[in-house]
């Protein structure tokens, strides 16, 4: 971009900085930002990136995002403030967005805002304001210069500038006009000299080049290689001196690494055997909690099954401290002790008549056996 803007575009960005930094103070960021963050001011070249200007990537970053967010509030859409654990690549990608929602057009990625600084930085900010500035109602005037002055000045100036094709009519002279015989001259010499001091500064002969010519752009070739010819000797020294330092921080990073890694021998052998028994160690981890697992599944059958037992004796429980069955059980006993009595009644009085029968009986065998028996002599009978 600097080469198609030509030999100033090095110090492009310079200008949009100050015009940023000078469109920010007409909004009043030192209230609304640097207060905010207790931030001090920003210089007039903070976001440029050069190797003149002294950088602080993350301060740049962070400044950069939190004034990005307050401009596209200012320009009336809501956006975020930032925060220190944004992802930054979502944070400029959201911002670009916001950007490109206002019509403007952006043709570079997002990782060339996550420096901070740099002239993709001053574009996105020098844009956001314009809309800021926009939104607020607030435009730039043109300045107004004296007519008069001007006028006087271009009248000055038409006539102290020759071109060349004036020249070359003034320096043309007639054929039929050049004398015949050698010309004298009569001036004083002093007062030629005053002359020429008077008239010197009208005398001077601007050749406007044309930039269309070809000799123009072959010089510019010319010079162009000859200051990258010069860059790239002294570059190449550099780059050589580069490369002997990274090929001697390698073999010193190379012999380094041999030596850790012999002296850690017997730590990476006792590291592997912890490593074998960590997997020993998940491979029965894994067996048990199958088992825990089985377990917990029994457990909470038996925990099944015990609730049903439980809900079961509840309901056995109130069903027996309810107070009918016992009043039943208390009237059966009652009438079954009545029972017994007239059993035993009963029982005694069949025991009295079957007595009296067998006494009846025995009774009647004896009298018939004193009947049937002869009658001894001085024994009286019976009865």
């Amino acid at each position: 971009m600097d080469e198609e803007r030509g030999p100033g575009g090095v110090h492009h960005m310079f200008v949009v900085m100050e015009e940023l930094l000078e469109k920010l103070k007409i909004l009043d960021y030192e209230e609304e930002v640097l207060a905010a963050h207790n931030m001090k001011a920003m210089s007039r070249h903070y976001f440029v990136s050069s190797p003149y200007v002294a950088s602080n990537p993350g301060e740049q970053f962070f400044l950069f995002t939190a004034i990005a967010s307050w401009l596209i509030n200012v320009a009336g859409r809501p956006f975020p403030a930032p925060r220190d654990d944004d992802e930054p690549y979502a944070t400029v990608s959201n911002i670009l967005a916001e950007l490109r929602a206002f019509g403007v057009k952006v043709d570079f990625p997002p990782n060339k805002l996550k420096a901070g600084c740099g002239e993709q930085v001053c574009f996105v900010l020098d844009r956001l304001a314009e809309q800021a500035l926009k939104k607020r109602g607030f435009s730039f005037k043109r300045p107004s210069y004296p007519t008069e002055a001007a006028e006087e000045e271009a009248v000055i100036e038409d006539d102290a500038e020759l071109t060349l094709s004036k020249v070359e009519e003034m320096i043309e002279v007639d054929p039929s006009s050049k004398p015949e015989a050698i010309l004298e001259a009569s001036v004083d010499a002093a007062e030629w000299a005053l002359e020429v001091e008077r008239v010197l500064p009208q005398l001077k002969v601007t050749i406007r080049p044309d930039n269309k010519d070809w000799r123009i752009h072959l010089d510019q070739m010319h010079q162009h290689r000859d200051g990258i010819t010069a860059s790239l000797k002294e570059t190449k020294g550099y780059l050589n001196k580069l490369q002997e330092d990274l090929g001697k921080t390698l073999e010193k990073v190379n012999s380094r690494e041999k030596y850790i890694n012999t002296q850690l021998e017997h730590l990476i052998g006792d590291y592997r055997a912890a490593q074998a028994q960590l997997s020993q160690a998940r491979e029965l981890y894994q067996q048990a909690s199958g088992g825990v697992t089985e377990k917990s599944r029994q457990l909470a059958e038996v925990s099944e099954e015990l609730e049903e037992v439980k809900q079961e004796m509840e309901e056995k429980g109130s069903s027996m401290s309810d107070g009918a069955p016992v009043v039943k059980i208390k009237q059966s006993l009652t009438k079954l002790r009545q029972e017994v009595v007239q059993m035993d009644v009963r029982i005694g009085v069949v025991e009295h008549t079957l007595l009296q029968a067998k006494l009846r009986e025995k009774n009647n065998m004896t009298r018939d056996m004193h009947a049937t028996a002869p009658p001894e002599a001085g024994l009286q009978p019976y009865g």
